[in-house]
Order: C-alpha cells, then sequence, then structure tokens
C-alpha cells in the first residue's frame, strides 16, 4: 500500500532553514513553558488518599465518579480494579482543617475515608470501603525523579545503539531530535494543563520509542542508498530517503493514530492522557522524522564514507578523514 510515490522528488532538504529554525522555537517555547507553567502533575506525583471500595453489585465507573462529585470529593481518579464491584479511588485532599488537625501534620485520613464513604452509600447504600492508605508528596517526588531518569537512560541507550549499527552522526542526530520530541510533547502537555500522571510517563517513554522507529527506518534508508549509489551527493541521498519511505512513516503513524483515538473514545478516561499523549507524540515524532533528522545528518556533514564497511583494500574507506 503506498500514499505516496517512493520515486518522488519532493525537495524535503531544501526547507531545512525553515524546518530547524520552527523546530528550534518549538523547543525555546517547551522550555520556557515547562519552567513557567511547569506540567499539572497529578496524584501520582503530587501524592494523595487511595482509597478501596467494595460494591455488592456491579458498578460503573462513571456512576462511582459522579458520586463523589455529587459527595464533594472534587477530581478523583477512579480505576475499576479484577472486576465491576471493586474500585480503586485516588484523591488530593483539602488544605482545610476538618482533615489538618495541626500544622505540619499528615491530613486525617480517618475522617476522609467517612466522606469518601459517605458519598458512595448516598449513591449506592451496598458501598463499603475494603482499604484506605495515604501517600505524601515525598513518594510523588521520588516517581518524579526516578520518571526523568529513565526518559534520560532511554534517550542515552538509544544513542548508544544507534552509534554502534550506524555511525556517531547518525546517534548525535538521533539524540537532538528525541530530545525534540520530548520537550515539544510535554510543552503541549504543559500547554493545554493536561494532567501528568504515571499512565502520560509511560506513554512519553513510548513516544520515545515510537519516534526513534520512524527515524531508523529512514537511517537505514540513507546507509542502504549511499553504499548502492556511485556518486552519492549527501542532499541528494537525504532527500530521496525520505521520499522512499514517506508512504511507510505516514501510514504507520495513521494507524497507531487512529488505535490510539479508539482508545481514547471508547477506553474511558483512564487512559484518555495515555492516548492523547501518544497522539501528540506520534504528531512532533513524524514530522521531526521528516523535517528535522535529516537535516541535522546533512549539517553534521555525512558522507558515503562513513557508512562504507572497512576492508584490508581500504580501511580509510570507513573511516572520516
Amino acid at each position: 500500500m503506498e500514499i505516496f510515490n517512493h520515486n518522488a522528488n519532493v525537495h524535503f532538504l531544501g526547507l531545512r532553514k525553515i524546518s530547524i529554525g520552527v523546530a528550534v522555537l518549538l523547543v525555546i517555547a517547551s522550555i520556557v513553558l515547562l519552567a513557567t507553567r511547569s506540567l499539572n502533575y497529578g496524584l501520582d506525583f503530587t501524592g494523595g488518599v487511595a482509597v478501596e471500595a467494595i460494591y455488592d453489585n456491579p458498578v460503573s465507573v462513571e456512576d462511582v465518579r459522579n458520586a463523589l462529585d455529587k459527595g464533594g470529593v472534587d477530581n478523583a481518579v477512579v480505576q475499576s480494579v479484577g472486576g465491576t464491584r471493586h474500585v480503586a479511588i485516588r484523591f488530593q485532599p483539602k488544605d482545610d482543617k476538618h482533615y489538618v488537625a495541626q500544622e505540619g501534620k499528615s491530613p486525617n485520613l480517618d475522617l476522609m475515608t467517612n466522606d469518601v464513604a459517605k458519598a458512595l452509600q448516598a449513591a449506592r447504600p451496598d458501598a463499603k470501603i475494603a482499604s484506605k492508605s495515604y501517600v505524601g508528596p515525598q513518594v510523588g517526588a521520588e516517581l518524579r525523579s526516578d520518571g526523568v531518569t529513565a526518559a534520560i537512560f532511554v534517550i542515552i541507550g538509544i544513542g548508544v545503539y544507534l552509534w554502534i549499527r550506524f555511525e556517531r552522526r547518525f546517534a548525535i542526530a538521533a539524540l537532538a531530535t528525541e530530545v525534540h520530541d520530548v520537550l515539544v510533547t510535554l510543552g503541549v502537555i504543559s500547554l493545554f494543563r493536561r494532567e501528568f500522571d504515571m499512565t502520560v510517563l509511560a506513554s512519553v517513554l513510548a513516544v520515545i520509542g515510537y519516534s526513534i522507529n520512524d527515524k531508523v527506518v529512514v537511517f537505514d534508508r540513507i546507509r542502504e542508498l549511499f553504499r548502492s549509489a556511485r556518486k552519492a551527493d549527501p542532499e541528494e541521498i537525504l532527500n530521496r530517503s525520505i521520499n522512499s519511505t514517506l508512504s511507510r512513516t505516514i501510514i504507520t503513524s495513521l494507524f497507531t493514530g487512529i488505535a490510539m483515538a479508539a482508545l481514547y473514545f471508547f477506553g474511558g478516561p483512564t487512559v484518555h492522557g495515555f492516548a492523547i499523549t501518544m497522539l501528540i507524540g506520534i504528531v512532533v515524532g513524524t514530522l521531526s522524522s521528516i523535517f528535522v533528522a535529516s537535516p541535522i545528518l546533512l549539517w553534521l556533514g555525512v558522507s558515503k564514507k562513513d557508512l562504507m564497511p572497512v576492508t584490508r583494500e581500504n580501511p580509510e574507506l570507513a573511516r572520516r578523514p
């Protein structure tokens, strides 16, 4: 299946000054947003109250959420646990004297749990509290730190892999575009104040993997064309590589986007953050594969010599002078 002719000759590299300029502006704007507005961290990162409730009869997550809203427990995260009668509820405790008896003390867990029980039983008398716990903000801070560390290690690992598989210029281009993709995705999340929780963090890591997959496809074609072409003009080779993989890139992005849209509309509120973040990352990663990665390679001076295998006859062929 082809959307674009793989022999097309759209001059993507001719737009490199504009595309790189836009990419740099987006990265700067994202850094400014993250520095000034930060992310709208969810309960996973800020801490909060976790309650599990059991019903005698099946109940929907939406009904539980509505009961909590009516009972004054705002912005609660409700998830089904192991069936239709067991739900997990997480929420941020209110900052008032009813919950916090003394300054510096943890919120009164029993009072908050009673409020949850009253809200649930007002709508469904068969609701019972099975367990309760409080997660302090220190745990959330550790999760944020671990998430950042995980993202950094993933990006560095990808760079090392590409250095070994291709050549250092490809690793540098991949690292630059991965940082671009992550920062722009986070910048959009910050701009629209989307809640950032563990599912969104997981989707950011998935975006990194998805984005690099697109770029490896283009990089493979670049290496193939450099090795097969007699006269390998770098700009022409890079441009042909983008054109010949364009259908594959667009089709993959399109169908992955359709899957994420279906997840958003039919998967329920619990996965909304994951689906939206993936959709943003797919768009950003696809555009960077087409308009950013190859211009960086051209700027770094990639050539046929960088990609030819080393032989006894010409050991210097694969080395840059």
